[in-house]
């Protein structure tokens, strides 16, 4: 599948992947290690696993015992082991995972080049606060500012979940020269609200992203129905999956269903998409100055 056009440019094959958590650490991490097989047998360069893929989304619940789950960004074997991965398939993986720095939390997510080796850390910048999805008990704000990795194959951008709902990050590393967005998620039913369905709404508000900046987006999602024990009885979360891929104009051109393990694949022609950014114009009429008001909470006074 070529979405970005013909002609013998820069081509890139990218993967969403998506599947049902244990809380067995060890066996999602078999379960993550055969997808990203499979994908790479398809041709993907760059692979896209979940948010917090080693466990159940632990945050449900505020537990003191959950804090247990974090690990040091350095000498963490969940990394080493896709490491050892990136290298012998020879493909992009970024990991996504649960960070300690002393006596500081993040939801992190380390880039892992083709070669095995590590293009650095990012931090989730935007922490949700919400029944079902209670993070600012358990993470620090992210302390690393949007970034863009430069991989074997393209330029890349990766936000976390709880970003994808903010233009203001994507455009950010879009003008910082990401070629891709990417955007590992834990998303689903409201605990709160059985009646409420974001799925749909999830969806174009990355959409959007890829249109707005004529950049392919890709969210990889999980799947299935994930119990937790809080101090007001079970909590309960049905993910709804939907990973997908979209094209720079924001087309859907992969998506899978909200029940079943999935692979995604496409391929863009990164040196094409470049040129219909170029030509549309959105970033050579931007107008910077105007924009002031966004360094603002309240649309008056300026925040920093």
């Amino acid at each position: 599948m070529d979405n970005g056009g013909g002609g013998g440019g820069r081509k890139v094959v990218v993967a969403a992947v998506q599947f049902a958590c244990s809380d067995s650490p060890s066996h999602n991490l078999l379960t993550a290690e055969g997808l990203i097989r499979e994908a790479h047998s398809k041709g993907a360069n760059i692979v896209l696993i979940q948010e917090l893929f080693e466990g159940y989304y632990f945050c449900q619940a505020q537990r003191e015992d959950f804090f247990k789950r974090a690990k040091p960004y350095k000498d963490n074997s969940t990394i080493s082991k896709m490491q050892e991965i990136a290298k012998e398939l020879g493909v992009v993986i970024p990991v996504s995972f649960f960070e300690e720095a002393n006596n500081a939390h993040y939801n992190s997510v380390v880039v892992i080049d083709a070669d095995g080796s590590d293009l650095g850390l990012y931090r989730k910048s935007h922490i949700p606060d919400g029944p079902g999805y209670q993070e600012k008990y358990y993470f620090n704000p992210g302390d690393t500012g949007f970034k863009v990795f430069a991989t074997k194959f393209a330029k890349i951008g990766v936000g976390i979940c709880w970003d994808q709902w903010f233009p203001e990050g994507a455009r950010a590393m879009v003008l910082k020269g990401a070629e891709l967005l990417l955007y590992p998620t834990a998303i689903g039913s409201e605990p709160q609200d059985t009646g409420l369905h974001s799925c749909a709404h999830w969806q174009r508000v990355m959409q959007g992203h890829a249109g707005a900046n004529l950049v392919p987006v890709v969210a990889s999602n999980r799947i299935g129905t994930e119990i937790i024990k809080t101090e007001h009885g079970d909590s309960q979360i049905t993910f709804y999956g939907n990973s997908f891929i979209a094209g720079p104009t924001g087309e859907i051109v992969a998506n899978a269903n909200n029940k079943d393990e999935a692979v995604l694949i496409a391929e863009f022609d990164l040196d094409k998409i470049k040129s219909q950014r170029h030509g549309w114009g959105i970033f050579r009429d931007r107008r910077p100055e105007l924009y002031k008001v966004l360094l603002t909470l309240d649309g008056q006074n300026p925040n920093i």
